[in-house]
């Protein structure tokens, strides 16, 4: 009976290195602990798929939060019960769920619920957000790349094969997708 600990972080700029001291504060050797940076909404992490085979009967997974091994009640439930039938038990330190006990169990639905309510109340807020930045015509997304002064100038020097694409992009400092878009924009506007 083995104890293996999952952590698992969003995005590469955040750092799982509170959930890995849980861990080891539980016990779990470095090599029994599944670690991955990906989102919750993917189904199929790698860490997680690597977990879930390595167990046996009568080993626990520990994890630091709920949301940190399923992004949704419907994921979780549905990882818990394989678990489960796998004879496999599931903690979560920060809920104190363990699903060994019946109160466990029960606490566990009732979490889950909690958690995927509270992202969608972020989701909606969102939502709203973005909704009320574009109604006062806020640019939402990456900042827009402009040409320089002379583009036209450069675009003629292209045209007229004076100079070639690549050093027609050097010398306006946009990538192609972009160099593109402020052809497209440039042409709209002359025509």
């Amino acid at each position: 009976m083995k104890k293996y600990g999952y952590c698992r972080v969003s995005t590469k700029e955040q750092n799982p290195r509170r959930q890995l001291l849980a861990m080891e504060a539980q016990g779990i050797p470095p090599g029994q602990v599944f670690c991955e940076k990906l989102s919750g909404k993917d189904a199929n992490r790698h860490a997680l798929q690597a977990l879930m085979e390595a167990v046996q009967p009568g080993d626990t997974i520990i994890v630091e939060s709920i949301s940190r091994f399923a992004r949704n009640t419907k994921d979780l439930l549905v990882l818990v019960e394989r678990l489960a039938a796998n004879g496999v038990n599931f903690i979560s330190l920060k809920e104190h769920i363990d699903t060994t006990t019946p109160t466990g169990r029960f606490m566990l639905t009732v979490f889950a619920a909690v958690s995927q309510l509270e992202h969608e109340f972020i989701l909606q807020r969102q939502a709203e957000g973005i909704a009320a930045a574009k109604a006062v015509g806020a640019h939402l997304g990456r900042p827009i790349k402009k040409p320089p002064r002379n583009f036209a100038k450069i675009v003629k020097q292209w045209e007229d094969g004076i100079i070639c694409f690549d050093n027609a992009l050097k010398a306006t400092g946009l990538k192609r997708g972009t160099f593109y878009n402020r052809l497209r924009e440039l042409r709209s506007v002359s025509e």
